[in-house]
């Protein structure tokens, strides 16, 4: 399968990045095709222009700077999203990705007076979302909603195959986690990617 890994971290050395190489080297191993965009190392902008949120709905040719990320898009069949939750979501970088390259015409369509909204990022058949939190399951899941997971999940789902299949991953109490339960939580990430189907 082409999968291509989405990794938002600041730290090269954090835990969340040795998530994502073990992800990566996982699906490497087990014969995938695989593309990696990771949003803090190539300086990436996630600050929507005036110019660009102005020409965003004429669903015309991307900015210059987001063509490599809508190529990869539209290269992938899996989407693997390595990052850690903040307030309860995604960093800042990721939803700035997110709202600058998951454009109209390119991930979905645009209503009309006669159609609803579409999508259109139907190569993709597959998300998954490996994620770290500072707060306890209850907390997040009961009290707060899980909004991150609802974004991933259902919105970012509804722009690919109709049939496309997630899974969600996530280490709570992140701060106080012992090194052992690190080193099972990323035995369940690679035990994870190595299910997925080549």
């Amino acid at each position: 399968m082409r999968l291509l890994f989405v990794h938002a971290h600041p730290v090269p050395e954090s835990f969340n990045s040795a998530l994502c190489k073990a992800a990566v080297d996982t699906a490497l191993a087990r014969g995938h095709d695989v593309r990696l965009i990771d949003l803090h190392a190539e300086g990436f902008d996630p600050v929507m222009s005036t110019k660009e949120r102005r020409l965003y709905n004429e669903e015309g040719p991307p900015p210059p700077d987001l063509r490599p990320h809508v190529e990869a898009l539209q290269w992938a069949e899996g989407l693997i999203f390595v990052y850690p939750t903040w307030w309860y979501s995604q960093p800042a970088i990721l939803k700035g990705w997110m709202d600058r390259v998951w454009r109209p015409g390119i991930t979905f369509t645009l209503p009309t007076p006669t159609q609803a909204m579409r999508p259109a990022l139907t190569n993709v058949r597959l998300i998954g979302v490996i994620t770290t939190f500072g707060s306890p399951w209850w907390f997040w899941t009961l009290l707060i909603g899980a909004p991150g997971r609802k974004i991933m999940l259902r919105g970012l789902r509804f722009c690919t195959h109709p049939r496309t299949r997630t899974f969600w991953l996530g280490l709570h109490e992140m701060d106080t986690q012992t090194d052992a339960a690190r080193r099972r939580y990323l035995d369940r990430v690679r035990a994870r990617i190595a299910r997925i189907p080549v």
